[in-house]
């Protein structure tokens, strides 16, 4: 396949080929629907409080010597030999208390500002796959080309609001440096917000250095005005491992956004049941929580959700079933009962872009909405149980995402709106596609799709007879074709080099 043309914004010239891609105008989305409650209040309170008796009982591994300090001194009860950290109810009540219940995330470009809490929804990249995938290459390992294009596709749409952790993970690059060069590609070929990688305290504190730099601010600014995220992988059943919690703590420190997220798969990592890997989710998530409250109170934290099942005849995880969406509704409804913004996904463990990863993230994504999640991770491009970034899936999520935009659009009801003139002129049996009401309408009336096909069946088959997969892949390279780079000052591009330049000097003589 022949290189997609790719332009910087000051080089663009006008496009001579097909219509743009028909897409959302950027804006911040809203949800405007009462949160779905699957769980009465007595529920919500039953596990609080078994969260409460697992954190007061059974307590949690800490493999983190300095995060174990932290609660010590606190009043936790630590035993420095098995790492356990105990914590009490009260020590819970007052880290609470100093947690923003919203906050704002702002990158480069202020209009892509990131509004975390209350009725606001943000869709993310998918973040962390090894593999990435098209049709026309097929399955491969992740690699930093393929890196760069899923960045742009990212840019290229509107309601893609924000990059996820490594897109892919480029393997040709050191693993110990490859984030130095996933989060330059973010910078320049983006002006969106993005997670940084909290795998240890060196590599949260380069993606917060380096948005610094783009933002032309230092990081005593940045302290109280976020621009970066990451997400804190709690090693369920209750561990926190030293990375994560290293990391947690310099992003903490910072003053930057942390999204704690237990990964809680029923009949694996957590019971089989929904009830206890809700509450075993709920307490991992408020020990994280309560954590970034000692490093600094007021540190901006996300309560996150990544409770789904497995298929009990093999192990292998599943994503988009009943289970995980009802998990995805209920912890909203925890996340709202601390006052916190809620992080969630929605997710597919299908091996293609096809119906089975349609349905099943479509499934997910409805949880997400429904339990008003503030955060909708991995929300475009997910497949194959997040083992791999898909070209084609992340046309088909844009697609499913620009339909939940449009949903949650409140219904105008107004004299325009009813039509009663337009209804008073047709007559029994007309029509109204003459109307005047219909003509002044008709072009932004509906919803238009960039990946639907409304022909009839022959007209489909005269053009191609191409499926939504097929559809897909014409379009992303479209997107490719029509990418804009966001202009850069060349002196920030230059200070960005130079820091990767020099803390890659830094990494190779083993400093961390």
């Amino acid at each position: 396949m022949s290189e997609p043309r790719r332009k910087r914004g000051a080089d663009r010239t006008s496009n001579r080929g097909p219509a743009p891609i028909p897409q959302l105008p950027l804006r911040r989305v809203r949800n405007p629907y009462p949160p779905m409650q699957l769980l009465s209040a007595d529920q919500v309170e039953a596990i609080h409080e078994a969260s409460l008796h697992i954190l007061e009982n059974f307590g949690i591994e800490v493999m983190s010597g300095h995060a174990l300090s932290l609660f010590e001194k606190a009043g936790a009860r630590v035993d420095h030999a098995t790492q356990t950290v105990w914590l009490d109810r009260g020590l819970i009540a007052e880290a609470l208390k100093t947690t923003p219940s919203h906050y704002r995330l702002t990158p480069r470009n202020p209009e892509r500002t990131i509004h975390l809490g209350g009725d606001t929804l943000n869709f993310t990249l998918v973040a962390g796959p090894p593999n990435v995938h098209d049709m026309e290459r097929g399955r491969r390992p992740g690699n930093m080309d393929d890196y760069r294009d899923l960045v742009r596709l990212a840019q290229h749409f509107n309601c893609i609001h924000m990059l996820g952790n490594q897109v892919c993970a480029p393997v040709e690059l050191p693993a110990n440096q490859r984030h130095l060069d996933t989060y330059r590609a973010n910078l320049t070929l983006t002006d969106k917000s993005f997670h940084v990688s909290a795998i240890g305290r060196g590599r949260a504190l380069d993606g917060v250095a380096m948005m610094a730099i783009a933002r032309g601010m230092t990081l005593d600014q940045m302290r109280d005005d976020p621009g970066v995220t990451t997400i804190i992988s709690v090693n369920s059943p209750r561990r926190f491992d030293d990375a994560m919690s290293e990391g947690l703590i310099a992003m903490a420190e910072h003053g930057q956004s942390v999204a704690v997220t237990p990964f809680t798969l029923m009949g694996a990592m957590s019971p089989v049941t929904l009830a206890g890997a809700l509450a075993q989710q709920n307490a991992e998530a408020l020990f994280g929580v309560t954590l970034t409250q000692l490093v600094r109170p007021g540190a901006p934290v996300m309560y996150g959700a990544f409770t789904s099942n497995v298929d009990m005849r093999s192990g292998a995880p599943a994503f988009g079933t009943p289970e995980n969406t009802k998990a995805n509704i209920a912890s909203g409804q925890l996340a709202r009962r601390y006052g916190l913004p809620y992080r969630t996904t929605p997710g597919s463990a299908s091996n293609a872009a096809d119906a089975q990863g349609a349905y099943e993230t479509m499934m997910a994504l409805w949880g997400a909405v429904l339990g008003h999640g503030n955060l909708i991770y991995h929300a475009a491009g997910w497949q194959e149980g997040g083992l791999t970034a898909s070209f084609e899936k992340f046309i088909i999520d844009v697609e499913a995402i620009q339909h939940m935009m449009e949903f949650l659009t409140p219904i105008a009801v107004n004299e325009g709106e009813l039509a009663l003139d337009a209804l008073g002129r047709v007559p029994t049996g007309g029509h109204f596609f003459g109307e005047p009401h219909t003509l002044e309408r008709y072009s932004t009336a509906f919803y238009q799709p960039m990946l639907s096909n409304w022909q009839n069946y022959e007209a489909w088959q005269e053009a191609g007879g191409l499926d939504a997969t097929a559809r897909a892949t014409r379009l992303w390279k479209k997107a490719l074709e029509d990418y804009v780079e966001p202009a850069m000052d060349p002196a920030v591009r230059e200070e960005l080099d130079a820091y990767v330049a020099k803390r890659k000097e830094a990494i190779g003589q083993g400093e961390p």
